[in-house]
């Protein structure tokens, strides 16, 4: 029996779906009337895997319906783009992305994602709302700095009060969620025994990076997007550069590394001889937050706490 490969392009209402061994479009519903409506159309084939975008809060609703029941992989639009634009197609419509999603598939014999546990989406929901909050926290104390009237003084110190105490609340939520779960709990414990991750950042990186733990040293610098890329043609050489990968998880690195390489001494050494060599400081701040990165899963590989060399 063929194994078949379906394409799915999710809007705010609708599913655009192809299954390109049928060469069979069709339309459902983004809503659960839908989704049982296309496990129907599916009926008892052989599905290879299921490729669609993320498409913001649009795709949720199907990624967690699916996510045990069907092989599902998701894809970078822009990728997605560019391949169906090597592909010899210009024009851009909800059908033919389906389509184009279900050829790349094919092409690339892409596998399906391991299945993202609950507990994960709900701290990526709550992280999420974390992040937002910290921006709201650093608007209104930039704006308090300017404020001169007694009345929008009055309210901003209002706003803030009120911003942190949910993202103290937030927190609370947070490190119950991971202490309900042995697995990710002992995972933290492992990442906040490295000076220089405390309790936010680690859980930040075991939400943003779920599969620490199961990647090479490549691997997991590279989906954390600090792994540098060379800029070369024929004679002329570029400079390299970083780019891709989890921007949240990049993000949640950057102030850990600044506290490391201050007081964890392996990484301290490593800092000062690269400044020592001459490299940039920026360089060598994504040095030590890429090292950062891959002594994190080397340990929670190993099932293991750090320990200084010297010891």
């Amino acid at each position: 029996m063929a194994e078949h490969t379906i394409g799915v392009d999710i809007s705010k209402s609708h599913l655009d779906v192809f299954d390109a061994e049928r060469r069979e479009a069709k339309r459902f519903e983004n809503s659960i009337s839908g989704f049982r409506a296309f496990e129907k159309w599916l009926g008892k084939l052989e599905i290879a895997r299921v490729v669609y975008e993320p498409t913001g809060p649009y795709h949720r609703n199907f990624e967690e319906r699916f996510c045990d029941k069907l092989p599902l992989i998701k894809v970078n639009p822009l990728q997605a783009r560019r391949f169906v634009e090597a592909c010899g197609t210009r024009a851009k419509t909800d059908a033919l992305d389906a389509r184009g999603l279900a050829r790349m598939g094919i092409a690339l014999d892409l596998q399906p994602d391991t299945p993202v546990a609950k507990t994960t989406r709900i701290l990526k929901d709550l992280q999420v709302a974390r992040t937002a909050l910290i921006k709201e926290r650093t608007r209104l104390n930039n704006r308090a700095h300017v404020l001169t009237h007694a009345v929008l003084k009055r309210q901003t110190k209002a706003r803030l009060a009120l911003v942190e105490k949910q993202i103290a609340e937030l927190d609370k939520e947070i490190d119950t969620f991971i202490d309900t779960d042995k697995a990710i709990a002992r995972r933290r414990q492992i990442v906040t025994s490295i000076p220089g991750l405390g309790s936010v950042a680690s859980a930040a990186i075991l939400t943003y990076l779920p599969e620490i733990g199961t990647l090479d040293r490549r691997q997991v610098g590279s989906l954390a997007g600090v792994v540098p890329y060379n800029r070369d043609s024929g004679q002329w050489k570029g400079k390299s550069f970083i780019s891709g990968g989890r921007k949240p998880l990049r993000d949640a690195l950057y102030m850990p590394a600044l506290v490391a390489m201050r007081y964890n001494p392996d990484l301290k050494a490593k800092y000062e001889d690269l400044r020592a060599a001459g490299k940039p400081a920026k360089v060598a701040i994504v040095a030590i937050m890429r090292k950062l990165i891959e002594t994190a899963n080397a340990l929670v590989k190993a099932d293991r706490v750090w320990v200084p060399k010297n010891t």
